[in-house]
């Protein structure tokens, strides 16, 4: 079946979008390629169900392991459960399409984008975003797009359009642009310490790719005579409730919205008051009056207008009067403390960090190389060494529900945050520890992800990572009324819900390293981003500097509860030496030295232990199992065996080699016994290293030190790991 396809050319990358040949049942379908990278992606609509007071939108990204060859690892061979990093794009997918439906839109909607084919020089996420757009666009689904993404790498001073993977990780930024022809919906970004105006350079070039993008979706809608489905206004209800409100209650929420000393529960409090006066008024008026008619037509209406009228009033406070509902000017950062040290040193680090009623503890924990989470997906890499979980329980808002596994808000949160800190974290050969933070939010009033990058700081170096600098964050919001914009900093929980944006910007005193932003409004110009970036600049420095006064610097030592570890390269052609027949020669060192051994293909051992001394005993062992041993020279070791025809000399820890019978004295030796017994200690010449490796020493015309040395064979104890 013959499909219609229309390409674009980005930097002789060429990106492909087929409509017309598959999945022919779906509400709309677009195969999305670029390279060998396939995506097909469907959206498909529904009716809406009974009582749905929301738009129940689902965007799925779903991986298929044959993409890149391979047969899925699990006991049953197939996929099973999305890893992490699927999840993460199904929320890529989801946060620009969203704001870019109808609010009065009520339909099941699904988007399903499937990778099919993966080619490692192109990342399927950005092709996937965009192909969610053209799908719904075919399907007929009322959308306020074309929409498109695309990924900007740093490579340089070259900005660089859809990078590969290995761009991606050589480069200084991975920003992914999301944008419809009003303007730019989305950003997420992890950037190098990069400076704002870096930064805006790259939203800008950005955008200008989805524009083109966006051009051969409106091309082919025009050349299949699809006219788009454009939203229609808001179905209004009967005006005659909104009115009545604004007459009898604007007065009391204006002067509940200015109270700037209260707390968030009181004014939630006095705010639910006044709705409950107002519906118990309501349900005094006479049976014919229409506004009790509407209220019992549905019952969530009242609940509903009361909250757009405080929405109205509270954007009119900002945009008139430049005063937010706690009192602060637009620019202000809440209240801050910071603590370290919260939890006892069991836990090799915490922090406390709260901003408002915004409260967040961190906890670090220092893990071996062993202990790095493997990655079974799509993606290259195949291991983390840094890992940050985001808790969000429903104490910490004051509700009450069961307690599930991490949904996509908790898995999207903690990997914001972790993109955050990875750019300051010390290089694996200096600090080859494996780390997880976790992030517990204890109370939660906006910007709790931000929050979690604060916390994460004070408990890294609290546990004594040397970091390269702290990191800082703050989620900026967007009050828009036609031409009137207002940026404002370190939104709390009101200004989001009730806001057009969620802008939250972290990074250092040098520069930015993550960035992620979402709109409720089909788009914003780069200038008005341009404001947000730079406004955000003096709120992180500020609270950097309250960081500063909890811990300037990281911790010079440990936690005695932490493991120790030594790290060094050794020959990677001998690590089958270390090793041994089945493991047996490293095993036996882990014993006698109560240690933790990784080695790397590359030759990188890490020794972990509790006990220095017993990780520098292992460390010898190994030196001396790679050393290579040359004819001629002399050791002094302790004979560990006999056998008939000599005798075995540790000549270098871990490595052995034989005195033949014939080589023990310059007389005839009729025993080995006669000459020595198993823990003397000799001193020995290498005479010859044979062709299979094996080490022949001799004792012939070898000075000793007076008699051959008597003593006890057993092995110096190494202290127990606690």
């Amino acid at each position: 079946m013959q499909g219609h396809t229309q390409s674009v050319s980005f930097d002789g990358r060429e990106i492909r979008l087929t409509t017309g040949r598959f999945a022919p049942q779906a509400g709309g379908s677009v195969m999305v390629e670029c390279g060998d990278t396939a995506v097909l992606v469907t959206a498909t609509k529904a009716s809406g169900r009974e009582g749905i007071d929301f738009l129940p939108l689902i965007c799925d990204y779903e991986e298929r392991l044959y993409a890149v060859g391979r047969i899925p690892g699990s006991f049953m061979r197939r996929e099973g459960r999305p890893p992490e990093r699927a999840t993460l794009i199904s929320r890529l997918i989801d946060r620009p399409m969203r704001p870019l439906f109808p609010s009065w839109l009520r339909d099941d909607i699904q988007v399903v984008a499937t990778c099919l084919s993966l080619d490692e020089r192109v990342p399927a996420d950005v092709l996937a975003v965009t192909g969610a757009s053209m799908a719904t666009l075919l399907a007929g689904i009322p959308f306020n797009g074309p929409m498109a993404a695309v990924r900007v790498g740093l490579l340089g001073d070259d900005f660089v359009l859809n990078p590969s993977f290995r761009e991606i990780e050589r480069g200084d930024l991975d920003l992914v642009v999301a944008g419809t022809p009003d303007g730019v919906v989305m950003v997420e970004a992890g950037a190098n310490q990069l400076s704002e105006q870096d930064v805006i350079e790259a939203i800008d070039f950005g955008y200008e790719a989805v524009c083109e993008l966006i051009k051969a979706q409106q091309s082919i809608l025009k050349e299949l005579s699809i006219d788009q489905v454009k939203p229609q206004e808001e179905p209004q209800e009967d005006p005659s409730l909104q009115t009545y409100l604004e007459k009898n209650c604007t007065k009391q929420i204006r002067e509940v919205l200015k109270q700037f000393e209260q707390t968030k529960s009181e004014r939630d409090e006095k705010l639910d008051s006044i709705k409950t006066e107002t519906s118990s008024a309501i349900e005094a008026l006479k049976e014919d009056n229409a506004v009790r008619k509407a209220i019992s037509l549905n019952n969530k209406l009242l609940g509903s207008s009361f909250k757009s009228l405080i929405k109205k009033l509270m954007r009119e406070q900002i945009i008139k009067e430049g005063k937010r509902v706690d009192g602060r000017n637009l620019d202000e950062v809440r209240t801050i403390n910071a603590e370290v040290g919260i939890l006892p040193k069991r836990v090799h680090g915490s922090g406390l960090f709260q901003r408002g009623l915004t409260q967040v503890l961190s906890t670090a924990t220092l893990g071996t190389p062993s202990d790095a989470q493997e990655m079974d997906d799509l993606n290259p890499n195949t291991e983390k060494t840094y890992i940050h979980h985001y808790n969000f329980p429903p104490f910490s808002v004051g509700e009450t529900r069961p307690m599930r596994s991490p949904g996509r808000r908790e898995i999207g949160h903690g990997s914001l945050a972790e993109r955050s800190l990875i750019p300051v974290l010390p290089a694996k050969d200096t600090f080859p520890y494996v780390l997880r933070v976790v992030s517990e939010v204890l109370s939660s009033n906006g910007s709790t992800s931000m929050g979690s990058v604060c916390g994460s700081t004070l408990a890294l170096m609290d546990a004594g990572v040397p970091l390269q600098a702290p990191v800082g964050g703050a989620a900026m919001g967007l009050i828009k009324e036609g031409d009137e914009v207002r940026i404002l900093t370190d939104i709390q929980g009101i200004e989001d819900f009730l806001g057009d944006m969620d802008f939250k910007v972290a990074g250092t005193e040098k520069g930015i390293t993550a960035l992620q932003m979402d709109m409720k409004i089909t788009g914003l110009s780069v200038g008005t981003v341009t404001d947000a970036i730079n406004q955000a600049r003096p709120a992180r420095i500020h609270i950097l500097e309250k960081m500063k006064e909890a811990i300037d610097s990281p911790r010079t030592t440990l936690s005695p509860h932490a493991p120790r570890l030594l790290s060094f390269r050794i020959d990677p052609e001998l690590i089958g030496t270390v090793i041994g027949p089945g493991g047996r020669t490293i095993k036996g060192i882990t014993e006698r030295t109560n240690t933790k051994i990784d080695i790397e293909d590359g030759g990188i051992v890490t020794i972990a232990s509790h006990d220095g001394a017993a990780a520098e005993g292992a460390q010898r062992i190994i030196e001396g199992l790679t050393r290579k041993v040359n004819e001629g020279e002399i050791f002094t070791g302790p004979i560990t065996r006999i056998i008939p025809i000599g005798a075995f000399v540790e000549i270098l820890p871990g490595k052995e080699g034989m005195i033949h019978i014939s080589q023990l004295s310059e007389a005839r030796v009729e025993k080995v016994e006669d000459v020595v017994k198993v823990g003397d200690t000799v001193t020995v010449r290498v005479r010859e290293i044979d062709n299979r490796g094996r080490i022949n020493l001799t004792l012939r015309g070898v000075p000793q030190n007076g008699e051959i040395a008597h003593h006890d064979p057993s092995p110096t104890p190494v202290a127990p790991l606690n």
